[in-house]
């Protein structure tokens, strides 16, 4: 074999480094558990409220797991990279790294793509409690009627501009509380507050709305909340974050998310990793083809957690 060409071993070798220095999308981690499978599909149980306390008197009530529970089935995802071995010879500026990091990409970002088609389904799609993921009509035990599917009228709030697709910074900064005011307000079957203690939330947004939304964080301060909008939601040191979604088609909406707590909003399941495997030098696809090939594969798959750690908001 030519000594010059670019061999399989070092596209190999970009793959995994490409794959070291792009860690993937953060926001992931807020709005997701990631929980490990080892077969065809996996059952959540635990989606249901804990025991709250209650007074001693003749001896412990125990509660089992409640009824509650969701399945989610392993998928198995792919995606190949064909190189022509002629390429891989002439190639002197990159152009097969440039590909190759764009390959390794596709690896990191799968989590989001799978989420964002579960965040954009969720208004249709029934989670844990036989409710849309985003609803105006949960109800558990003694939880009563919960909506975390919410229209704010911005026009109330600013009467400068009344346009849904680019609010004002007060107008995003009105909706972004109302949001948060409607977390801190769900209560489990037991009728207990289930986000009492949420300092730490996520506003994931489509492109168009970004801007505005990014100006209403950067000046939403504990103190503006507190004489401008909403006194009962503000808390010294509430961490609130915002996050541009470019997968998301909405023009008039965006999600709120709580990320500080142990069961999140969504799930992820992973039964195998990503696996890079290749066809290359002295393979018969070579020798057929003259050409290689690599290939990821995982199995994998997303699904609801707790309905109770979102908000839809819609502007009117």
């Amino acid at each position: 074999m030519d000594q010059s060409i670019l061999s399989s071993r070092a596209i190999i070798g970009m793959y995994y480094a490409s794959l070291e220095t792009n860690p993937g999308l953060a926001w992931i981690d807020g709005v997701s558990n990631l929980f490990g499978s080892d077969q065809a599909s996996e059952t959540y149980a635990f989606l249901g409220a804990s025991p709250k306390f209650r007074e001693w008197t003749g001896g412990r009530q125990a509660l089992g797991i409640p009824q509650n529970s969701f399945a989610i089935t392993n998928k198995h995802y792919e995606a190949t990279l064909e190189i022509a071995v002629r390429d891989a010879r002439r190639d002197k500026t990159g152009q097969i790294m440039a590909r190759v990091s764009e390959f390794s990409m596709r690896a990191q970002t799968h989590w989001a793509s799978l989420l964002s088609d579960l965040l954009i389904a969720a208004r249709s799609t029934v989670c844990y409690d036989g409710q849309f993921f985003f609803d105006t009509d949960h109800s558990e035990g003694s939880s009563g009627i919960q909506d975390n599917d919410i229209t704010v009228d911005i026009s109330t709030f600013d009467s400068a501009r009344d346009v849904v697709t680019n609010p004002t910074a007060i107008q995003a900064q009105a909706a972004i509380v109302k949001a948060i005011a409607q977390i801190l307000s769900f209560k489990d079957d037991k009728g207990e507050p289930m986000n009492e203690n949420a300092m730490s939330f996520l506003v994931v947004v489509p492109i168009g709305l970004y801007i505005p939304m990014l100006a209403a964080i950067n000046v939403l301060t504990t103190a503006a909340m507190t004489q401008n909008i909403n006194p009962t939601v503000a808390k010294p040191g509430m961490l609130i974050d915002v996050q541009m979604n470019p997968r998301l088609t909405w023009t008039d909406s965006f999600a709120v998310f709580r990320t500080d707590s142990p069961i999140k909003a969504f799930i992820r399941q992973s039964e195998k990793e990503v696996e890079l495997k290749a066809k290359a030098e002295g393979s018969e696809f070579e020798f057929d083809n003259d050409a290689w090939q690599f290939g990821i594969d995982t199995w994998r798959n997303v699904g609801y957690g707790y309905w109770q750690r979102a908000v839809l908001v819609t502007m009117i």
